[in-house]
């Protein structure tokens, strides 16, 4: 019995044995691959990732620099869907780079097999490292996702998912002493502060009557309140439209609060005379100064009112002074400017006189002359003026007017050609659009009749079957007439001919006759 247990333990080792060499001479399903990835350490995957050259990079505070990877396919498969996304980590100081994003991700569509140079491609990523990354070694670790396509013997493609990581090191420097933040240096602010709403200018602060400075201030400096950007709201202020002005302030002190706060707002006189000369923005309600308890150091504050734009203003930036009063930490009191640039639009306002359409009723193949007039109502210039005439059975044309002043007016022509018969009532659209002064294109409609038959016979068959019908529709009246007229003629003339001629014969008889009948000289005798 122990030799019969031995040998039965002895088979039951070798078919496990057996079974496992199977198993790993099973080929991999390209179902159950797509199903469960395979995660392949760096060194068994086909894909190689490294930087240029093998070199370590440096950064510099503040400045955006490209972290480029190359990859290359050094397996015998095509790759696809490559992509490499960095893993950021949890904590902030272990990520040297500004984080503008809540992921990053760059892709490669494939990489062909090419044997140890393999097939290469790049990847670019753009960093900018922290303020207060300061001079150390950082590890930035990347993974990696694609695709091996593989193909068996009977020209089938599978596709078996790889994930691998990688790390690289990036050297990042300290931030050079002296150098300051952009936010708190007003007169190197950047250009995205400059708010499409308009511009703005931060003037200096000085103590009142000149006075040496706050002792708070550790320095002796005068804390500063100036102007970060401003909005309003709607965003396009319209003349005669009331609007809401927020101002964006900052205190740039970074040790020194400011209280006690008084800010007024003064905007220039437009008008041409004494009736309509006035501020170009006028407080809705109350007065143009606005009081604030203060601002902590270092911090932000925004100041709002309500204006209103005067109606006849022209399409202009307007700038408003912003005067600013405050206090130190220990009273003393500072001044201080800025100017906002506000820009005003007008609305565009004009008219179209009646469409003249000649004639009303076209047939295929022929025109109709339409015109109206344009009149330019508004206070700003139109620029770019077109008409564009679209519709039912008609060529579309377009007239270019170019630039039409305010206060004027310019005529509409156009040449209609009639293409098909109108199955309706033969609506035609006239569509108008100009641009503003900033190129924004506009546009405005209008609409008439113009109805479009099928063409008749041409004049040239009208007249050859004209020409050929005429004996059939009747006789020739002026040719008979002239023919009766000299029948009569010739008729009369033989008449009278005979009437003369009898005549002259019955004289004859009669004469004749009385000779004979009278008695002759000697008969008398």
């Amino acid at each position: 019995m122990k030799r019969v247990s031995r040998w039965l333990a002895r088979v039951c080792i070798a078919a496990v044995l057996l079974g496992a060499a199977g198993l790993d001479a099973v080929p991999v399903n390209a179902k159950e691959a797509e199903a469960s990835p395979l995660v392949i350490e760096t060194q068994e995957t086909p894909l190689v990732v490294e930087t240029p050259e093998n070199k370590v990079q440096t950064y510099e505070c503040g400045v955006p620099q490209d972290f480029v990877l190359n990859i290359r396919n050094t397996g015998a498969y095509r790759i696809a869907n490559i992509v490499v996304s960095p893993i950021l980590k949890d904590k902030g100081e272990e990520w040297p780079f500004v984080t503008d994003y809540q992921s990053y991700e760059a892709r490669l569509q494939g990489l062909n097999p090419g044997g140890t140079e393999g097939d290469t491609d790049s990847v670019v990523f753009g960093f900018t490292q922290r303020d207060d990354a300061g001079a150390a070694r950082y590890q930035l670790t990347f993974q990696i996702t694609a695709g091996v396509v593989t193909v068996d013997e009977e020209g089938k493609e599978a596709v078996q998912n790889i994930t691998m990581e990688k790390s690289f090191y990036v050297n990042t420097s300290a931030k050079k002493e002296g150098e300051e933040n952009p936010e708190e240096n007003p007169e190197e602010l950047p250009e995205d502060v400059m708010l499409a709403a308009g511009g703005f200018d931060t003037g200096e602060a000085s103590y009142v009557g000149g006075g040496g400075g706050s002792s708070s201030s550790g320095n002796g400096s005068v804390p500063r309140v100036i102007v970060t950007g401003f909005t309003t709201n709607p965003g396009d202020v319209r003349a005669g439209s009331d609007f809401v002005l927020t101002v964006h302030l900052k205190n740039t002190s970074k040790k020194t609060k400011v209280s006690n706060m008084l800010f007024e707002l003064q905007a220039p006189t437009e008008g041409k005379d004494e009736q309509t000369i006035a501020p170009a923005f006028l407080p809705t309600s109350g007065s143009n100064s606005i009081y604030m308890d203060g601002i902590a150091a270092g911090g932000t504050a925004d100041i709002s009112i309500s204006l209103n734009a005067k109606s006849d203003l022209v399409q202009k930036p307007y700038e408003i002074a912003l005067s600013m009063k405050y206090e130190d930490s220990d009273a003393a009191q500072i001044e201080a400017g800025a100017s906002l640039s506000i820009p005003v639009k007008q609305n565009v306002r004009f008219e179209f006189s009646e469409f003249e359409i000649t004639p009303e009723s076209i047939e295929v193949g022929s025109e109709a002359n339409v015109s109206c007039n344009l009149y330019n109502l508004g206070r700003i210039k139109l620029y770019n003026v077109k008409a564009i005439f679209e519709g039912e059975g008609i060529k579309k044309e377009e007239v270019f007017l170019g630039n039409v002043e305010p206060g004027t007016s310019t005529a509409i022509d156009a040449m209609l050609e009639g293409t098909k018969a109108s199955e309706g009532e033969g609506k035609v659209k006239m569509t108008l659009s100009y641009e503003d002064e900033a190129g924004t294109v506009s546009t405005a409609e209008e609409s008439f009749n113009l109805m479009v038959t099928e063409a008749m016979e041409s004049g040239s068959d009208m007249m050859t079957d004209g020409m050929m019908a005429e004996p059939k529709a009747g006789l020739p009246v002026v040719p008979i007439a002239v023919a009766a007229a000299i029948v009569i003629i010739l008729i009369v003339v033989i008449v009278m001919r005979k009437k003369r001629k009898a005549r002259r014969l019955l004289e004859e008889e009669e004469g004749l006759l009385d000779e004979l009948d009278g008695p002759s000289e000697d008969e008398q005798q």
